[in-house]
């Protein structure tokens, strides 16, 4: 018995040790994976190959690793604006890189600003002698922006282009709430803030449409402007103006419409646009796929150009430090690609100590609540308070909240199709007294002021708390003017002549005074080292709160989520295009059903910006038509 207890505890001394070993390694294994990044050293010679399975964003939202694990997908990729025009102009000056390869085949847009500051940098490589080649199955608005400045379009003989322009149907969910007997109680200030109206009508109002005819007809003359200086071979007019006619006239095939219109220079499939790119940069050694060239991707060559996590531009000398602001605002903190208040003001705050010489706001919201607008402001005037500038430049949008949050600045640069203004706050409020009585349910009670009890969102408002709620409301949009008004050097009532939830565009806004002068984000980079006397040279960029998520990294091998796939095995015809414009649509209308029994408090949000805002979460049919009824069940 001895000998056998001995033998025993030996080999359980055996099995703990290869536990913990295995445990040790798999530890490691995981540290290791966690921390690995693309390698530099996969950087080779031939094209810069952007594959752009996703949308351009300001900011790219972060992944929910357990969501993430459990749905067993990741969401539609997103790609930041910044991150690819660094690596298309680090490309136009490396000589490891012969010419920039789009695949835009899967590509679902983003805002005309960014297609213009990537579009700017496409053609700063022609300028350097490199060709821009690009390819896609079926061309929309943004992706045949973005071709538009390529030296070579190519279109799939199966698929085409379709420019259809801003603008486009909401849905109004008046006639559904009436039936469902709810009574949406809507407080608020400004003649045209029609973010309120989904609930109040079935329909738009004139005011609404007056302001949104104005603002979708200056975008759409930009784009058209933009575009014929791009590629000014392209007939757009005949292309948008009878489409019907222009289709016709090709038998009904949208690829040779295409090029008949000289949207596109070639009609060929991804094989024959591989082989044409391997002549020009090589074949690949390392695969022999059929459309397969010499190529480094974005992720690798983004890890061999990019200088520092949170950086740009790492020069040494003095630090100016850019904000992003990106997406709806809210009080928490959600982010990046939501603008949590709290994670926001707690970046500026933590970036008290660094001693930065200027702090520029970079803003792509179109508003959202005012408690996260108004804590992200006082973040940004303790910076103020340290006499340094603070410049505001204004991407896609910077309505309503996002104008709140710029407020502070020396000086607010925006771009000509920026949308903002939007000047107005609302509250909305859903009760169920109708609803209740229906089903046969009364409410009574005994109260000892008006305001007992209230609000009560089962039995109604009394006629003392919704005169409360809007008196709330009208204060604070009281505030907003008065904000805009020590900001912009007017008076409130100039202010409210050019507010009232009215919404602009950028050249419009910088007619009126809301903005300065136009320029990007790096042309008020340099206006805020000019202003804190930096010569060129003795500053850096800092993005706050720029560093990468350390999972992600292992959630995209676990998930696969490295391109694994190109040309048309992943992409989109015009039918598939037509019907994810249409999954928008219904993902709006749930947006804005959730929005009524969300505890959002007062909010300054433009409803005209949020179809266009490319940081919204993209979410499957199937999840949409899920979140409505789990609404309905609410």
């Amino acid at each position: 018995m001895s000998f056998a207890g001995k033998v025993w505890r030996l080999l359980v001394g055996i099995k703990d040790a290869l536990s913990l070993a295995f445990l040790l390694l798999f530890f490691m294994a995981l540290f290791a994976i966690l921390s690995a990044r693309p390698s530099p050293g996969v950087v080779r010679d031939g094209a810069l190959f952007l594959q752009l399975d996703g949308s351009v964003v300001e900011e790219a939202s972060a992944i929910d690793p357990l969501e993430a694990l459990v749905s067993q997908q990741l969401p539609a990729s997103q790609y930041q604006a910044r991150d690819l025009v660094t690596a298309i102009d680090a490309a136009a000056t490396d000589k490891r890189i012969k010419a920039v390869v789009l695949d835009l085949s899967s590509f679902t847009g983003g805002g005309h600003i960014h297609m213009q500051e990537i579009g700017a940098a496409l053609d700063r490589v022609r300028k350097a002698k490199k060709p821009v080649l690009a390819f896609a199955l079926a061309y929309t608005d943004d992706s045949m922006m973005l071709a538009a400045h390529a030296s070579e379009v190519w279109v799939d003989p199966m698929g085409g282009a379709i420019i259809a322009g801003p603008g486009g149907d909401r849905l109004y969910l008046k006639g559904l709430l009436d039936y469902l007997k709810v009574n949406v109680r809507v407080y608020r200030v400004g003649t045209y803030k029609s973010a309120v109206e989904p609930y109040m009508r079935n329909d738009m109002s004139p005011e609404a449409r007056e302001n949104a005819q104005a603002l979708y007809s200056s975008i759409w003359e930009e784009y058209k402007a933009n575009f014929r200086k791009a590629r000014p071979q392209a007939d757009i007019d005949r292309v948008t103006k009878d489409t019907v006619a222009w289709l016709q006239a090709s038998g009904g095939d949208p690829s040779k419409a295409a090029l008949d219109a000289k949207l596109v220079d070639k009609v060929g499939d991804w094989e024959a646009f591989g082989k044409h790119v391997a002549g020009i940069v090589g074949a690949d050694p390392f695969d022999t796929a059929p459309g397969s060239f010499a190529k480094t991707e974005l992720k690798p060559w983004l890890a061999a150009v990019k200088p520092g996590s949170g950086g740009r531009s790492l020069t040494g000398g003095k630090t100016i430090g850019v904000i992003t602001i990106a997406g709806e605002i809210s009080d928490g903190d959600a982010g990046p690609g939501e603008a949590g208040g709290a994670r926001i003001s707690g970046l500026l705050d933590e970036a008290l100590n660094d001693n930065l010489a200027a702090l520029v706001v970079r803003v792509d919201s179109p508003g959202g609540t005012i408690t996260g607008s108004e804590a992200i402001r006082r973040a940004i005037l303790r910076h103020k308070r340290k006499g340094i500038p603070i410049v505001v430049s204004m991407g896609n949008y910077a309505a309503s909240g996002g104008y709140w949050v710029s407020t502070p600045a020396d000086r607010i640069f925006a771009e000509p199709e920026t949308v903002t203004g939007s000047i107005g706050v609302y509250g909305v409020v859903p009760t169920f007294e109708k609803a209740l009585g229906f089903w046969g349910v009364g409410s009574d009670g005994v109260r000892s002021t008006p305001l007992s009890g209230q609000p009560d969102i089962l039995s109604g408002f009394t006629p003392e708390i919704d005169s409360v709620l809007q008196q709330t409301v009208e204060h604070e949009y009281g505030v907003f003017l008065s904000l805009v008004a020590k900001s912009r050097n007017m008076t409130p009532q100039q202010v409210d002549r050019i507010a009232q939830g009215r919404v602009w565009d950028g050249g419009t806004a910088r007619q009126i005074g809301l903005v300065d002068q136009f320029g990007d984000v790096d042309a008020a980079i340099e206006w805020a080292a000019q202003k804190a006397g930096l010569k060129q040279g003795e500053w850096q960029v800092h993005y706050l709160g720029g560093g990468t998520d350390p999972y992600l990294s292992l959630i995209e091998r676990l998930l696969g989520s490295e391109s694994e796939t190109t040309g048309t095995a992943s992409s989109r015809d015009l039918f598939a295009t037509v019907a994810g414009r249409e999954e928008q649509r219904m993902g709006r209308a749930v947006q804005d059903l959730g929005r009524l029994l969300e505890n959002r408090g007062a909010q300054a949000y433009c409803l005209e910006c949020a179809p266009k805002t490319a940081s919204t979460p993209q979410v499957s049919a199937t999840g949409r038509f899920a979140a409505l009824a789990a609404w309905l069940g609410r």
